[in-house]
């Protein structure tokens, strides 16, 4: 096995745990803003997301302090339109579980076969990630409508 390139791979894991922790702000954010019938399943998925974030943020902190490291203090990029309507909530949980995503892969790449353990941690990542991007896009496809919500016109 080749070396772990530490401080990158400290760096990659400091900017998911930033970016989860930002999650836990989003999820719960949102989950204060949805209104109408559908308010009490919506919320609830909202708040099970916030608290898989916080789960994620404590991975990825682990992480850093097994490999000799800081845990980031920071927080990351919050999207927030400013605006009450579900499609652009989930439009923005959407782009925010591609950017985690992204995270995850860059991570897989420095650990691939240098570190059995972190390889596992950021695969079983990927499939989380991938599913919660995939139940997004399913959320914001209109009834009826098999294509993905990416690639339906408006």
């Amino acid at each position: 096995m080749t070396e772990l390139e530490k401080e990158k791979v400290v760096g990659v894991l400091n900017r998911i745990l930033e970016s989860e922790l930002a999650g836990v702000v989003r999820y719960t954010h949102y989950s204060f803003l949805v209104f109408g019938f559908g308010r009490i399943p919506i919320v609830s998925w909202l708040r099970t997301q916030a608290d898989e974030s916080l789960l994620h943020a404590h991975q990825a902190g682990e992480w850093i302090t097994t490999l000799g490291a800081y845990p980031s203090l920071g927080i990351g990029k919050l999207l927030d339109s400013h605006t009450f309507d579900i499609a652009s909530i989930l439009r923005e949980s959407l782009e925010a579980e591609t950017a985690a995503l992204a995270l995850y892969r860059e991570l897989l790449t420095l650990v691939e076969g240098r570190s059995v353990a972190l390889e596992e941690y950021a695969r079983q990542q990927i499939q989380i990630e991938e599913l919660h991007a995939g139940e997004v896009d399913k959320m914001l496809r209109k009834p009826g409508h098999a294509a993905t919500a990416q690639s339906s016109p408006g």
